[in-house]
């Protein structure tokens, strides 16, 4: 008896770490938005706040993997395929366009615009696999669009930036391209994979070239300054965001987030990875005095409530299985979440 209970209490303290390694990743992540909004005030263009954060999480990261895993780079060569498309799409795509939303929205609606991305996965594998998703989905799915409405506004009649929309949608298409990838790197087993870490720095590798060359090239606008940024009513140097973006909000949220994934069910981690978007709420108003209304406070509770009961009640793994493209990959192997820990 005492070594079972021993064995709880391990399993329980094994559970608890994991939540709070995710929780303290998704506060990391949620910094992203205001301290990219603190450069952009100072006259950087989002793509320049993009290639900032992710050359510097890609150089961390590139320290970190190599540390952990010194043959990261041989066995990212060996994925080609995979790496460059996750580099492209989920972490290029979706964060250039999250972005743009951001210098149009405030930083909250902006990642709950991404957030939509499940939606658009719950319809998308209904319409490839005439398979019609249970009720509890659906339910979600529209108590999210509900809460889109209330965070946007709409009943009240206030005036849409579109701009600003159509930039946080195409975040949730890239968003939700990642999920289907990832439900598809989930059906290879072992040695056909990419482990998480390799696939974090790789992807932050090619990701940051994506955006160089689309900057280079004049397709996204490229500008930087030298200019002095207010952070939390303060004026610091622009290196200061600059760092956090690199350093807090990509290299510490990833390397948090692969160690909290580990010792949490897949499922639930991507569940646990909502909180970002109040995270980044409250980080947005200490940061960059950015609040948001009661309202679009009550319609954002309202559209992670029906995001969770969406990936509570859907079948495919493309959306219960998978976490964020801002988050790290999930590990179908790790350990999973013991059934008889409690919080």
């Amino acid at each position: 008896m005492a070594v079972q209970d021993a064995g709880t209490r391990a399993a329980a303290d094994h559970f608890r770490l994991g939540l709070a390694l995710a929780l303290a990743s998704a506060l990391a992540f949620g910094c992203s938005g205001p301290f990219a909004k603190a450069l952009m005030g100072a006259g950087w263009s989002p793509t320049a706040a993009v290639l900032a954060r992710l050359a510097g999480g890609a150089l961390v990261m590139a320290v970190v993997a190599t540390a952990i895993r010194r043959d990261w780079i041989r066995h990212a060569l060996r994925h080609p395929g995979t790496v460059v498309a996750y580099g492209a799409i989920p972490i290029a795509g979706a964060q250039l366009f999250y972005y743009n939303a951001v210098a149009h929205l405030s930083v909250g609606v902006a990642l709950l615009l991404e957030y939509t991305a499940p939606i658009l996965v719950v319809g998308w594998v209904w319409a490839t696999s005439r398979r019609r998703p249970t009720t509890l989905t659906l339910a979600g799915v529209a108590a999210a669009i509900a809460g889109m409405m209330l965070v946007l506004d709409v009943f009240a009649g206030a005036h849409i930036n579109l701009v600003g929309v159509a930039w946080g949608l195409a975040a949730a298409v890239c968003a939700a391209c990642y999920f289907v990838m990832s439900a598809k790197a989930g059906s290879h087993s072992g040695s056909d994979g990419v482990d998480p870490i390799t696939l974090s720095a790789a992807g932050l590798i090619v990701g940051s070239g994506v955006v160089a060359l689309l900057g280079v090239s004049g397709v996204m606008p490229l500008t930087f300054t030298a200019n002095d940024t207010v952070v939390a009513g303060r004026t610091v140097s622009w290196i200061v965001p600059v760092i956090a973006l690199g350093v807090i909000a990509t290299a510490i949220a990833y390397t948090l987030g692969i160690m909290g994934i580990a010792r949490l069910r897949p499922r639930f981690a991507s569940l646990v990875g909502l909180s970002e978007v109040m995270f980044a709420v409250l980080a947005a108003w200490l940061l960059v005095g950015e609040a948001i209304t009661a309202t679009q406070a009550v319609g954002g509770l309202v559209v992670l409530a029906g995001l969770a009961l969406a990936r509570a009640g859907d079948r495919s793994e493309a959306v219960g299985e998978a976490t964020w493209p801002d988050a790290p990959v999930v590990d179908p192997e790790a350990d999973p979440e013991p059934e008889k820990a409690s919080c």
